[in-house]
This record gives structure tokens, sequence and C-alpha cells, in this order.
């Protein structure tokens, strides 16, 4: 699994038009996030990676793909500062931080981009977790 982090100029209106770029393809975005700063990037997990690599391409937008792994995490506090420094302490860079699934009180799914997958994979291999994008996402966008 990839995720496609778009990098714009930060204002009004380019989240959109990324997303107007996939969606006219009818790619279903399953999961995405922002970031901020003088340059607008948004990270993308979408279930369609030709089709959502063709359509940035298409608009000429600046782009990269990083690889994803997922991982299972308790609802409690200091989770994500342990997952962050395991990957830290391993020498990876996170690019993507993104929930895909919630059960509050329980546990979390998190879809992690990194530049270095099996570095990272090692680090977190006790919460690797198998998350896939639901059926009901793919069969969706294929009708």
């Amino acid at each position: 699994m990839q995720t496609f982090i778009v990098e714009t100029a930060n204002r009004p209106g380019e989240l959109g038009r990324v997303a107007d770029t996939i969606a006219r393809r009818g790619i279903n975005v399953v999961a995405f996030c922002l970031g901020y700063g003088t340059k607008g990037a948004a990270a993308f997990l979408a279930n369609d990676e030709k089709g959502v690599r063709s359509a940035l391409d298409s608009e000429g937008f600046t782009y990269h793909e990083s690889p994803v792994l997922t991982i299972s995490l308790k609802d409690e506090p200091g989770q994500v500062a342990w997952a962050a420094k395991r990957l830290g302490d391993a020498g990876v860079n996170i690019e993507l931080f993104a929930p895909v699934e919630f059960v509050a009180g329980q546990k979390a799914t998190i879809a992690i981009g990194v530049d270095k997958i099996g570095e990272a994979q090692r680090a977190l291999s006790d919460h690797l977790t198998d998350w896939r994008i639901p059926e009901k996402a793919l069969a969706s966008a294929m009708s």
C-alpha cells in the first residue's frame, strides 16, 4: 500500500483542487491528512493507486509516494508517542500518520507512511496488523 503526498501552495481551495482531480477519475479516497506551513500538503490513501498516480500526473501536481504499514494501538494516552519514538529511534521518518479504524476505549488502527519500510516493520513488529481497504470501498468504486 502506498500513500501519495501532494505538495501545493498553502491557500484556500488547494485541497479541493487535488481531491477533485482524483474524484473525477471515480477513485475513492479512504483516508487522508493535511499538513501546513509555507507549503500545503495532503496525503491520500486510495483504492486505486495506479489511478491516483495517473490523475495527479495528468494535472502536473508535485507529489511523492511513500510505502505504508498499519499498526494496532490501544486507545489510551501515550500510544502515539510510543510508536513515534520507536520509529525515531530506528531512524525512520514518518510521512503519514492517519487513523483508518477506531473503536473508542479499545483500539485504533493507524496507517503510517514511512521512508524506510523495512526498518519501520522491524521497529513496530509487535504491533503490525494487516489492514486493507474495506471491500465496500472497493466495490463502490468499481460500480
